[in-house]
């Protein structure tokens, strides 16, 4: 059983001792900090959060209990029931809320689930406040309310519907332009939130035609869940049979966006910011974010529109902290996370959909030539699970040696940057992994940098 507390909340594996996984203690015990903290950053006499959950099998137990430790701690909860993640940092930002709490473990297997834990601005929490709510609960500094000052827990209207109207109110999305392509879409919300309100957006929008798989709301993951090739055989056939232009995939809380050309390749995780971004760039030119982690082709693309790009550490709090730094008009993660700061300030797979089919429909292109415009870079990436610390120190002083006229990074984890190639190691906020990730111009030397770089952390 495994327990996590980072920058992308307190996430573990359901069952177990206290502690060891994501046990009912522990539930009320991070939701309780969390409404400790909540309440140390004003001196007002009411709070109240938002709630929401994907549609896994655990989400409703785990959020009863948030639901259950915010009361106790006379905070008031606004559930807004099944819901995206992005949903929720918008139902924050627009009911005025002090927060949000969103259940779920994002593109983690059905065992796994999470609290993401949201500011009043519907972003997500520093490192600094996430710190300080994992110090409050290990050192249970924790006051509960009396019985006549307990929080009320509402049920109220979904939001995702004012969610979609939000994203068709957005200049850059062109409803017209995507009628008139008479687009047919298959999509795959792997039966969680996405089957909502992914089909309900594709047909604000004036797509022709929507033919759904595992939209189901029950939470049974049909396969693994994470977006990446080696789980969207299904799709990829699927867009090839039913003579679809494209194919659209979320992960189970809807904030990342892959996307299958008409012939049943994929256009690349990495490139559905790529793609994004170029759309946005060419109507008001600006910088951009991503980070260390993804594709350089958002650099070369940023540079052809006579505009700066820059990089900040793995994390949507990250992304977003840079984007704010740099007045950023579009970022986010090459895991298919679109960050657009006109509609809010999170990764959003549905305005990233809506503005890829404005830009496709505008272009005329296919969707693999649109992707065949782009600058061609080929990412490897793989995990090691490690079950101790090693002196990092020590796999620095190899990598130097190994690339002697490389510059390295260390904000996040290890970056070692080559000509027109990198590499990145560092430890997962989301699983007990080290990542090890390789961009080149060419996949067999990506993969071969990947493998360098494993062989030697086996050795360490």
């Amino acid at each position: 059983m495994t327990l996590i507390k980072s920058i992308s909340g307190i996430r573990g594996t359901i069952g177990g001792s206290p502690g060891k996984g994501l046990t009912p203690p522990d539930i009320v015990k991070y939701a309780s900090a969390y409404g400790t903290w909540l309440k140390n950053q004003s001196a007002k006499d009411s709070f109240y959060v938002v709630l929401g959950r994907d549609a896994r099998v655990s989400g409703e137990m785990v959020s009863s209990l948030v639901a259950a430790g915010l009361s106790a701690m006379g905070i008031n909860v606004d559930d807004i029931g099944l819901a995206s993640t992005p949903t929720v940092e918008m139902a924050v930002i627009d009911k005025k809320a002090d927060g949000g709490i969103i259940i779920t473990a994002s593109h983690n297997p059905g065992e796994w689930n999470a609290l993401k834990l949201l500011n009043k601005y519907g972003e997500f929490l520093s490192a600094k406040d996430g710190e300080e709510i994992v110090n409050i609960a290990d050192s249970e500094a924790v006051i509960y309310s009396g019985a006549d000052s307990l929080g009320k827990v509402r049920q109220v209207e979904p939001f995702h519907k004012k969610h979609i109207q939000q994203i068709l109110e957005l200049p850059l999305v062109d409803t017209n332009a995507i009628r008139k392509a008479h687009f047919k879409i298959v999509v795959d919300c792997v039966n969680s939130v996405g089957g909502v309100i992914l089909p309900e957006l594709l047909n604000a929008l004036g797509v022709n035609e929507t033919i759904q798989l595992h939209c189901n709301l029950n939470g049974i993951f049909p396969h693994d869940p994470e977006p990446i090739p080696k789980n969207l055989s299904e799709i990829c056939r699927e867009v090839i049979d039913k003579g679809a232009d494209l194919g659209l995939v979320v992960d189970p809380d809807v904030d990342r966006l892959a996307i299958v050309n008409e012939d049943g390749t994929l256009f690349g995780e990495e490139y559905t910011l790529v793609a994004v971004a170029d759309y946005v760039l060419s109507d008001r030119p600006g910088n951009t974010v991503s980070n260390l982690s993804s594709t350089r082709a958002l650099k070369d693309l940023t540079e052809k529109y006579n505009a700066s790009y820059y990089a900040s550490p793995v994390g949507e709090v990250n992304v977003v902290s840079e984007m704010k730094r740099r007045n950023a008009v579009v970022g986010g993660e090459g895991n298919g996370g679109v960050i657009f700061p006109e509609l809010h300030y999170g990764r959003d797979a549905l305005v990233g959909a809506a503005l890829f089919l404005s830009h496709l429909a505008k272009t005329g292109l296919k969707t693999s030539q649109l992707r065949n415009s782009f600058p061609d870079y080929h990412i490897c990436k793989t995990k090691l699970t490690m079950d101790h610390e090693f002196d990092i120190n020590l796999l620095v002083r190899q990598l130097q040696k190994k690339h002697p006229a490389s510059e390295i990074d260390l904000a996040d984890g290890i970056r070692i940057d080559m000509e027109k190639e990198w590499i990145h190691i560092r430890k997962s906020n989301t699983e007990p992994v080290f990542r090890i990730i390789a961009e080149s111009g060419n996949e067999a030397r990506s993969e071969t940098l990947v493998r360098e770089v494993m062989d030697l952390l086996k050795t360490l």
